[in-house]
């Protein structure tokens, strides 16, 4: 799976976003208060949305950019959606952004 450069980098363009892929690299100390392993399943939109202060609209399309752009990858459990960074495809895209440079 390649990485879109363009498409990352539009992902990462908002401090809120930027926040977010910052949070989940480590979602035992960011998110302690989601009960199931963030490392194993992600972590629960509601828990990243509440932790943001942002409507769930906003957050719902600040994660699909995320998720378009590839630097997190998402499933569902029952009712609930839990969303966790892609560290493959995030390594690809700095090592594409530093072979452009």
């Amino acid at each position: 799976m390649s990485i879109d450069i363009s498409e990352a980098l539009k992902a990462l363009d908002n401090p809120a976003r930027l926040a977010i892929l910052a949070k989940l690299k480590d979602p035992h100390k960011n998110y302690p208060e989601q009960e199931v392993d963030p490392e194993e399943v992600g972590v629960c939109v509601s828990i990243i949305q509440e932790q943001a202060g942002l409507s769930q609209s906003t957050i719902s399309l600040y994660l699909t950019a995320l998720q378009r752009a590839k630097l997190v990858t998402s499933q569902r459990i029952g009712p609930w959606t839990y969303y966790k960074r892609h560290e493959e495809n995030i390594a690809a895209f700095f090592k594409e952004l530093r072979d452009l440079i």
